[in-house]
């Protein structure tokens, strides 16, 4: 089982979560963060506009989805393509549980 968490500088949650839907991919989890990349964050114009702020961190969205392993190229590859910017990170999980019923692992997600 593999998480992939996708940082995304803009909100394209919903066009990742329909590209999802079509793989058949269960859940989702989506919120909202503040980060920095390498990209300098555009100035904001403050008090009227006579003064100008560039803030240290923008506002980011991520989206976490844990999949089987066989899932992880196709997964990747629909969400590169419903996104114009951001990071994808692939993280092994080695064991899940469904806290309801006694299913664990793949069962469980």
């Amino acid at each position: 089982m593999l998480k992939i968490e996708v940082i995304l500088p803009e909100n394209e949650i919903k066009s990742i979560s329909d590209a999802l839907k079509k793989l058949s991919v269960g859940g989702i989890t989506a919120y909202k963060g503040w980060g920095r990349g390498k990209t300098i964050a555009r100035e904001i114009h403050a008090s009227k506009g006579t003064e100008v702020f560039t803030p240290e961190f923008g506002d980011r969205f991520i989206v976490e989805i844990v999949v089987a392993d066989e899932k992880k190229n196709e997964v990747i590859a629909a969400i590169r393509s419903s996104s114009k910017f951001g990071k994808i990170f692939v993280i092994p999980i080695s064991e899940a549980y469904d806290i309801q019923t006694p299913k664990k692992d793949e069962q469980a997600i």
